[in-house]
Formats: structure tokens, sequence, C-alpha cells
């Protein structure tokens, strides 16, 4: 079977919302899901601990109070990847797991990058943390292919609509870095090099694409899948949505080998029983 991902943005959800975000996610086909904007709050809690319950590997590092970051969820199993503790500033916002295939090991990580306003100390913050990322990132370097999936919170210089007075140069210079100097490509334009797509709005006509999906030029070869998932920010009943941001999926043609034994995370948040014993 070929190896699946997905990230999504779940937007630091109040309980309500997560247990509605668990049941959209519990159906998902993919083996490894990546959640950003995830919060040390009850809603991001509570993903973490049903997931667990059901028998997934789950990563969610440690988030200071207020502190936005990224979960990592997988039916397959996992072992820590060194960008996890590489990163000193701002850590619970990059984490990563490394799951085995059939062609070797495979490097995953997860981004959520920092917003900003036109304030220097948000914009000093949003810099900061790009600069420590990509030190991170060169740190860890090995011959290990990785797929790094997320919320950058950055466009790509040739965007549509283009946005232009809103994004710095270092902005666009880390998007382009993560190809000129880390050697990741932009896998949604590698399969769809003209194709207009939005993953935030505001409005309709003036889209964002900030989520994305960059990996090492031997995983664009294995890429047979990657597109967006708009259902998440479809307005549902009773007037909500899941997200404001759309989900990107990813497929490759690696066949992983450490499958667990999960069972349905959405029941597994609502038993209240005991499992009984067997003796």
């Amino acid at each position: 079977m070929p190896l699946s991902l997905i990230t999504v943005n779940v937007g630091a959800p109040s309980l309500d919302r997560a247990r509605r975000q668990l049941r959209w996610l519990a159906e998902r086909s993919e083996d490894v899901l990546v959640l950003t904007e995830t919060k040390a709050t009850a809603g991001s809690q509570f993903l973490a601990e049903a997931f667990t319950a059901a028998g997934y590997a789950v990563t969610f590092p440690e988030h200071a109070p207020g502190e936005l970051g990224v979960m990592i969820i997988s039916k397959l199993a996992v072992t820590p990847d060194p960008l996890s503790t590489a990163m000193d500033y701002l850590p619970a916002r990059a984490a990563g797991v490394v799951v085995d295939t059939t062609d070797g090991p495979l490097r995953v990580a997860g981004a959520y990058v920092p917003s900003r306003d036109s304030s220097a100390d948000k914009t000093e913050r949003k810099m900061t943390w790009l600069q420590r990322f990509q030190d991170a990132l060169d740190h860890t370097a090995n011959d290990t292919p990785l797929l790094l999936l997320g919320d950058l919170n950055v466009l790509e210089p040739t965007h549509t609509p283009a946005h232009r007075g809103q994004f710095a140069p270092f902005e666009y210079a880390f998007y382009t870095g993560l190809t000129d100097r880390h050697h990741l490509v932009d896998l949604f334009r590698h399969l769809h090099p003209d194709q207009v797509e939005h993953s935030w709005a505001r409005r309709p006509e003036l889209g964002y694409r900030y989520d994305h999906a960059h990996g090492s030029f031997t995983l664009a070869e294995r890429l047979t899948v990657c597109d967006y998932v708009h259902e998440t920010r479809k307005i549902g009943r009773g007037g909500t949505r899941l997200t404001d941001h759309s989900g990107l999926a990813v497929q490759l043609t690696l066949d992983p080998t450490s499958t667990l034994l999960t069972s349905d995370p959405a029941a597994a948040s609502t038993s209240a029983e005991p499992e009984p014993t067997l003796f």
C-alpha cells in the first residue's frame, strides 16, 4: 500500500470543535496526520488522548502556556527525529518522526511557522523562528529523505494573487530557501505547476496558499498525489466548519512496514467503561 499523509491546521480548537474534528480525522485513510496550530488546551489534548487511546503513535511536544505548535499522529510505528530536539526557539512549532518503509527510513516533519502583523516584535519573532528552523534543518540533515508538512505562513514568490505588500523579502527567501538551501521540492508545484489553489482565504478572491508539502528530490520521484482537501473549511450544519484551513493530502509510492494495531479514535474517546479482563 502506498504511504499517505495529510496536514491540517486545526485552529487551536475548542473542545467542541475538537470533537467534530476527531470524527472527520478518524474517517481519513492517511497513515500519518500532521496537525498544526495545536495548543496546550482541552481541545488539542482531547485529540492527543483519543488517538493515543486508539493505539496511534502520537507526538505532541510540550507547549508553553499560550503557545501554538504541531502534533503528529501515526498509524505507523515511529521513532523520534532529531529535528524535534534541534529547535531552541518556540520549539513546539516543529516536530519530527521517522517511519520505516521497504525503501528505508523516511523523515516526516511538521511545522507551524509563526504568523505576524506589521508590529516589530511579531516580525522579529517570525524572522528569528525561520532562521532557527533553517539552522535546525541544516544541523539534522542526513541521507534519509525528508518530507516537511505544515502551515508555513509564507507564499511562493509567484503566488496568485500576489499579496506583495503583505510579505517581506525574508519570508519569500524562506520559501525559496527550502529548495535552494535545503534541497526540498514544493510537491504541490511539482505535480501542478500552473494550478492556482488557496488553503486559507479571508475572502474567496483573496486566497493564500499557506499550507505546504516539501520533500527531498527522491520523494518527488515517488509522488502520486498532492492535493488540497477543501471540505475542512466548508460551512456545515449549524453554520460551523471544522477549521478555516484546507488540508493537504500527499501520497507516495513507498510501502510502510511497521503498521500499528489501531482502533476507532472516535469510539475510544467516548468509551467510559474499562476493557473487561480476560482472566
